[in-house]
């Protein structure tokens, strides 16, 4: 990771951040960092004064450090007073969130409200750059809005992950800059160039699109995966070996290939449905995209029949032990999370819930009818059966004997392939998994012939 000290000259551009969120406050105290002259405006004044004191809520490697350091050094500010705070910016990046409707169709109305905010007193020539995912055509949009001649829009789409936006700011593979003006261009290519990753120039309308574009790629791929783990169930294959060799194949490569309970998070459903809307709103229906989402949802289920499959049938007053909330390991984020989705389906099947994870409060779970519990194993305590659905690697560590020793029931589903089947199996407990030689039940009886 980059870090700065407090002899390193100040850059010249100055930079305004509005949104404090995953996005908003890696990229703030990324750039403060690298010393920028950065404030960061958010609507939240309690979520801004903790900031300010150097606390902060998000779990995410090493940002609490970046912060404290940006507000040591006094290049980081905090304030809920977008237009004071833009006002000498020249660079503003707009990191505010774009919630989606049921049809995928994306609600701008934070992005326009911070717009229309800051437009009237920014300054000539300053660059309004959004960073939040926004559809195609947002920044012809953003332009009518502002309605200035001397301000420049372009479009500059983010790409770090969860769990370790503080490195991929510092450690980008590649920088996406949509821009019109070669002059926007070039401050912008300037901005970036200390990473030494390639920049990549576009049109704004290909910037804007290409993000959804990546998500929704990813998402198809772990579908395929998902698929052939069903596959491979009812042939008694193993897709875990399938997909190394799969992966092998430079024109592949081996990263996304890991089978699951189905894929989640705040970026990739999100942005699948949201392509697969802009897609019809074009008259260009994306079915493949549509096939994806709706096989995704499928593969939910598929998680809850299989478990029922090894409780004889029903989950119906059965105690449930699930490990893992999060929609990945290394956050606390449940935004469409994986497990949430499964649970919210055992609820539904009259199953009684206790979820433990360990960034996850029980604040955060409780509006959802899930109990909680402070450790891995207090989850298990009269349990039926345990479903991994997030894959910590902490939960590879627990001693199977005593996970047997707290259920009622022998039942172990390892959707995320995190346990040492061995081991668990020696301790008494039925392991099934995902797309690994464990024939579906209802599957079991029909027998496939070659010609």
């Amino acid at each position: 990771m980059v870090s700065s000290t407090d002899n390193q000259p100040r850059r010249p551009e100055r930079i305004a951040v509005t949104g404090a969120g995953d996005i908003g406050l890696p990229t703030a105290a990324g750039f403060a960092d690298l010393g920028y002259d950065v404030s960061c405006v958010d609507t939240n004044p309690e979520k801004l004064a903790r900031l300010a004191s150097g606390i902060v809520d998000l779990h995410e490697p090493h940002l609490q450090d970046l912060v404290q350091r940006g507000i040591s050094t006094r290049r980081l500010r905090f304030s809920t007073n977008g237009i004071a705070a833009t006002r000498d910016a020249s660079i503003v990046f707009i990191c505010v969130p774009t919630p989606q409707g049921d049809d995928g169709s994306a609600d701008l109305s934070y992005v326009e409200g911070a717009i229309s905010t800051i437009a009237p007193v920014v300054r000539p020539g300053t660059i309004i750059v959004t960073r939040s995912t926004v559809p195609v055509g947002t920044a012809d949009r953003l332009r009518d809005l502002i309605g200035r001649n001397d301000v420049h829009v372009a479009s500059n789409p983010e790409f770090l992950r969860e769990g370790s936006a503080v490195a991929d700011f510092f450690h980008p593979d590649r920088i996406l800059i949509g821009a019109s003006e070669t002059v926007v261009r070039r401050r912008l290519g300037e901005l970036y160039d200390v990473f030494g990753a390639p920049v990549i120039i576009t049109d704004i309308a290909t910037a804007e699109l290409t993000k959804h574009a990546a998500n929704a790629f990813l998402a198809t791929r772990l579908s395929f995966v998902n698929a052939m783990a069903n596959i491979c169930e009812a042939a008694g294959a193993d897709v875990h070996q399938m997909m190394r060799v799969v992966g092998l194949d430079p024109r592949i490569g081996p990263k996304f290939l890991a089978a699951g309970p189905g894929w989640g998070g705040s970026c990739l459903p999100k942005d699948t449905r949201a392509l697969a809307y802009v897609a019809r709103q074009l008259g260009e229906p994306f079915e493949q995209l549509e096939v994806t989402v709706s096989s995704n949802e499928r593969q939910f289920n598929r998680v809850v029949r299989r478990l029922s499959d090894h409780l004889c049938g029903s989950c119906r007053n059965r105690r449930i032990a699930v490990w893992g909330l999060a929609f990945k390991a290394g956050t606390n984020d449940l935004r469409d999370s994986p497990s949430l989705a499964v649970c919210r389906r055992l609820l539904a099947e009259g199953a009684h819930v206790t979820g433990y994870d360990p960034a996850v409060t029980a604040p955060q779970v409780k509006h959802l009818g899930v109990d909680y519990a402070d450790t891995s194993i207090g989850a298990c305590f009269g349990a039926d059966a345990l479903v991994i659905l997030t894959e910590w690697p902490e939960f590879s560590e627990v001693d199977p004997s005593d996970v047997a020793s707290a259920m009622t029931g022998d039942v172990v589903f390892d959707t995320r392939n995190v346990l040492d089947t061995n081991a668990w199996i020696s301790a008494g407990l039925r392991l099934v998994t995902v797309g690994r030689g464990s024939p579906d039940p209802k599957k079991s009886s029909v027998n496939a012939s070659a010609a």
